[in-house]
């Protein structure tokens, strides 16, 4: 297994802004030493495709355990609201109580569900183009309300309350990347607002259910199983934050992308078929979740190299959906290819629950913005986010052809 200054440096490189903000040089020369590597903290580094499929999709691996976070300084950890309501959601926990709560929560998030939001999607698109002119953020414009309001549809919260997630729900979601007092002192309070005022309408559902999908949680059963109450908010918050967090990357990320290579807008505007794919192809060229993580329980063997019990790994998705072994020319962004499989979903047992929802919103938004806009155009310096796990923009200033 290599381990070197180098490679040591390049790993370094990637836990600041200036490295992740254009990770995928550095991605390259890492898997081109190997595509498993060992940082200096012993963590085992993933950057080719079939490495991370293996680490994604094998039952051996699984999240650590909460209780690991006493190792930490918080013995306390269900006593904080933001641990409490990351860590014992679906995103994180383990089979059985994963198992569980996926059978639960899968029985209301359905793909005909799903699939009915399209004629709300369209017209939500079309509404914020027309509001688009002269020089705007286009995720404070387009990538944070196209989401965040089909999550909020979806869901049943109310369109005036909607917007003020937004600020929360990046204060909760840093406890992804770090866990520090510092980060706490935010992530509590926002978690906790978030948990109340979902709690809130899960109670009123329960009293009065509507036809959304608050009402489907809250009444939730399979097999003469139900969702508890702390569940239900748990399992809605992941659902909302979720719901518009990497959908919105995923719409910033690949506009710029999109821009960067205007033939391939050019392309889209002429045939909105290739919908389907292009989302996929970027997804593919900048992923919106550039990291997964896990624990081994069982003795494994990955990319030849036999890892224990205990050791944690770390798969750099944006690494593999960007291997030659897997990907002819793989810096290239080419709407209409073909075999195409990006990582940017997971995979496994915890494969995004969103995922159809972000692809039919980003199938409907991109083509639009095409046959909009074919001469949309960046205005001004984007501002990335500063995220090892989510990559995106917080600010990402675009000028509007008159």
């Amino acid at each position: 297994m290599v381990q070197s200054p180098d490679v040591h440096q390049l790993l370094d490189e990637l836990t600041r802004l200036e490295g992740r903000a254009n990770p995928y040089p550095r991605y390259a020369r890492i898997r081109a030493a190997s595509p498993i590597v060992r940082a200096p903290d012993g963590v085992l580094v993933l950057t080719g495709y079939a490495e991370c499929t293996t680490m994604l999709r094998d039952p051996r691996l699984g999240h650590l355990p909460p209780d690991m976070l006493a190792f930490i300084g918080y013995p306390d950890w269900h006593d904080h609201p933001a641990l409490r309501t990351l860590f014992t959601s679906m995103l994180t926990i383990n089979p059985p109580d994963h198992t569980r709560l996926r059978r639960l929560v899968s029985s209301t998030f359905t793909a005909r569900r799903v699939q009915a939001l399209r004629p709300a999607i369209e017209k939500m698109v079309d509404a914020l183009l027309d509001d688009l002119s002269g020089t705007v953020d286009f995720v404070d414009a387009f990538a944070f309300p196209l989401p965040v309001n089909v999550i909020g549809e979806l869901l049943g919260i109310p369109a005036g309350d909607r917007a003020q997630f937004q600020a929360l729900t990046r204060d909760w979601t840093q406890v992804m990347e770090v866990i520090t007092p510092e980060v706490l002192s935010r992530a509590d309070p926002a978690a906790a607002t978030i948990r109340e005022y979902l709690g809130g309408l899960i109670d009123e559902r329960r009293a009065k259910p509507a036809d959304d999908l608050l009402s489907a949680l809250a009444l939730a059963e399979a097999e003469g199983d139900r969702l508890t109450h702390d569940e239900a908010v748990t399992t809605a918050a992941l659902l909302f934050v979720a719901g518009f967090e990497t959908t919105t990357g995923l719409l910033a990320n690949g506009l710029a992308a999109l821009l960067e290579h205007p033939e391939q807008f050019q392309l889209l505007a002429e045939r909105p078929d290739l919908a389907r794919p292009a989302v996929e192809e970027l997804l593919r060229y900048d992923s919106p979740v550039q990291i997964g993580a896990r624990m081994v329980a069982e003795p494994i063997e990955l990319a030849g190299v036999t890892v224990a019990p205990g050791e944690r790994i770390i798969a750099y998705l944006g690494a593999g959906n960007r291997d030659p072994r897997r990907f002819s020319d793989p810096d290239a962004l080419r709407l209409d290819r073909e075999d195409n499989a990006p990582l940017s979903f997971g995979g496994g047992i915890h494969y995004c629950l969103g995922a159809p929802l972000a692809r039919l919103e980003a199938q409907v938004a991109f083509p639009a913005l095409a046959r909009r806009f074919p001469a949309l155009a960046p205005a001004g310096e984007a501002q990335r986010r500063d995220s090892l796990t989510l990559k995106g923009f917080t600010r990402f200033p675009v000028r509007i052809p008159v």
